[in-house]
């Protein structure tokens, strides 16, 4: 019985080897549980009852490039990146833009969508910056660079290469720039980083 107390000091070192990691968990339910607010056309709305929009069918093809059922969980903006953080949802596609505030709190994919654009007044959540306009309107020369990209909980290194690998797929044959031009009519593409 002197080893316990030296088990139990070992014991939280040894918790985070015991997580399962997030990808598991998709593969075990057989679903990536998606998160989105189905109020913003074009991006993500409900046309007579149906969830539609640009980033549903993106949410779609990411599921079907893990091999996976995609469950979209519609909420609103205070249950949305707070839901991800807990792991009620796997991932959110609601247009976010990615901060420094909000990189401290999840990792995120690779953008799928650089532009130029009005960021919208901060929503309940001073942390959720989304846009605001529409990317098929006239931008101002002025507006910042934005970056929209998937948020997802931190320390799940497995599920990070799993999704980049399936959004790179979707980008490199040319789904999402169909996608793009289906629902934006503009170019929307991700500037190559410097």
């Amino acid at each position: 019985m002197r080893f316990l107390p030296g088990l139990i000091c070992l014991l939280p070192l040894l918790s985070p080897l015991a997580h399962a990691e997030l990808i598991d968990d998709v593969f075990d339910r057989g679903e990536l549980r998606i998160a989105i607010e189905a109020n913003t056309p074009p991006f993500n709305f409900k046309d007579d009852g149906k969830l539609t929009g640009f980033e549903v069918e993106l949410g779609q093809m990411l599921a079907n490039e893990l091999d996976v059922r995609a469950d979209f969980v519609v909420t609103d903006s205070t249950d949305l990146l707070p839901g991800v953080e807990t792991g009620k949802y796997d991932i959110a596609i609601n247009h976010i833009a990615v901060t420094p505030e909000l990189k401290d709190r999840f990792d995120f994919t690779e953008p799928y969508i650089h532009t130029n654009a009005q960021l919208i007044a901060q929503k309940e959540e001073p942390r959720s910056i989304l846009l605001v306009q529409s990317l098929t309107e006239e931008k101002p020369k002025d507006a910042p660079a934005v970056d929209l990209a998937i948020p997802f909980q931190k320390g799940n290194p497995a599920f990070h290469a799993s999704l980049e690998s399936a959004l790179k797929r979707i980008k490199e044959d040319g789904r999402l720039e169909a996608l793009e031009q289906k629902w934006f009519k503009a170019d929307t593409s991700v500037a190559p980083k410097p």
